[in-house]
């Protein structure tokens, strides 16, 4: 029971920084209106966290490998509190953007240590299930933490929710130092050796699938609130409603996708996942402003896309079993990567084109996606009977 207490509290810190990582989404449009830019450039906010967690993320934890864990979360913690309290103190948009680098930098030492930490704390027989309650704090971030930052920013200025997170961030770093156990650090496995997994082909294709894939619904999700406000006309008491019902979408939908690969497969999971994300993204398009009509394919949109989450990741690891840790450290960055390029082509597109085109442009990254799935679908034909056996193991 001391255990599970543990890997709940290590649930709840994903959580905060989940919350703090995908506000951003639910209060584009507050930040770009107060700080009196357009939202195209309040977009470029995500833009710059997910390069920096994707690329300085990695380099942090190789050289870090042989910190004490708990030392090394509590230093994440305590630069991911500084950078928040830094964006509610610094005015301006430059400052925020120097904040949101930090911030990154630290957010993305907590979540891999947390993960780390959760499977040597928890009792034997229960790694991938303690592992899977961490990430579903961050999952739960969505579900709860991003509606209730739109409501707070809504009646108390937007400013206010990073001051909330610094608040909870210092008690969760009491509660860390308090309750979670010293644990020794690891080996530190070298960049080049991670690299390294490049030069496979199928390794390669797997982690584009993840890039077209979560690019393509990044386009899109960047411009959520100001998508529904401009183009779909909801109001802003509405969105708050319309996030809520998005997180638990994804909830529903990332259980189902592992339920799903479990029963009928990768290949099947993966394909008919991101043909309704591309369907539910094309209804939202067409769906004119029927509030009940946009609710609906918003949920839709949001349930398609989370199938793809656990199925993709066991996808990956059934690529390279002898290496599976590091392939999901590839995943992780190669997903920031791709939020990074979604957020920055969906402001070109929403800048150049329309607010609208989002959604298109989404659907077409998530189209490119699909055609990548098959052809590794092709590639693995001719697998071998080990090769075949990893695909038949049980998802996490």
């Amino acid at each position: 029971m001391e255990s599970a207490w543990r890997i709940y509290i290590l649930a709840f810190i994903s959580f905060l920084v989940g919350t703090s990582q995908n506000i951003i989404t639910g209060i584009l449009d507050q930040i770009a209106s107060s700080l009196h830019i357009t939202v195209y450039t309040a977009g470029q906010l995500i833009t710059v966290y997910s390069l920096v967690y994707a690329i300085g993320t990695p380099v942090l934890i190789a050289l870090t490998a042989k910190w004490d864990r708990r030392k090394l979360i509590l230093s994440g913690l305590a630069v991911f509190t500084a950078a928040n309290l830094l964006i509610y103190l610094l005015p301006g948009f430059e400052w925020f953007l120097a904040a949101r680098i930090v911030m990154a930098l630290g957010a993305g030492t907590v979540v891999v240590t947390a993960l780390s930490m959760a499977a040597k704390i928890a009792p034997p027989g229960k790694q991938a299930s303690s592992i899977a309650t961490v990430i579903m704090g961050f999952t739960a971030s969505l579900i709860i933490g991003v509606p209730i930052g739109r409501i707070v920013s809504s009646a108390l200025g937007w400013k206010t929710v990073f001051l909330g997170i610094v608040i909870v961030g210092i008690i969760g770093m009491l509660v860390v130092a308090l309750t979670i156990p010293r644990v020794k650090g690891d080996a530190p496995v070298p960049l080049v050796r991670q690299i390294s997994l490049l030069k496979s082909p199928k390794v390669a294709l797997g982690l584009a699938i993840t890039f077209l894939w979560c690019g393509g619904y990044s386009i899109a999700y960047t411009y959520i609130s100001p998508y529904l406000l401009e183009v779909k006309g909801m109001n802003g008491g509405l969105i708050s409603s319309a996030l809520l019902a998005f997180g638990i979408a994804s909830l529903i939908g990332s259980k189902l996708g592992g339920y799903s690969t479990d029963k009928k497969g990768i290949s099947f999971t993966l394909l008919s996942g991101m043909l309704l994300h591309i369907v539910s993204l094309i209804l939202l398009s067409i769906s004119g402003h029927s509030i009940l009509a946009v609710l609906g394919f918003l949920v839709l949109w949001s349930f398609s896309a989370w199938t793809t989450g656990p199925t993709q990741q066991f996808n990956l690891v059934s690529l390279k079993p002898e290496a599976s840790s590091v392939m999901l450290s590839l995943n992780q960055s190669t997903m920031q990567l791709a939020m990074a390029a979604g957020a920055a082509l969906g402001g070109v597109a929403a800048g150049s084109v329309s607010l609208s085109s989002v959604t298109w442009f989404g659907a077409a990254g998530v189209a490119l996606a699909a055609g990548a799935v098959l052809l590794l679908s092709r590639m693995q034909a001719g697998s071998t009977p080990v090769s075949k056996a990893a695909k038949n193991q049980p998802a996490n």
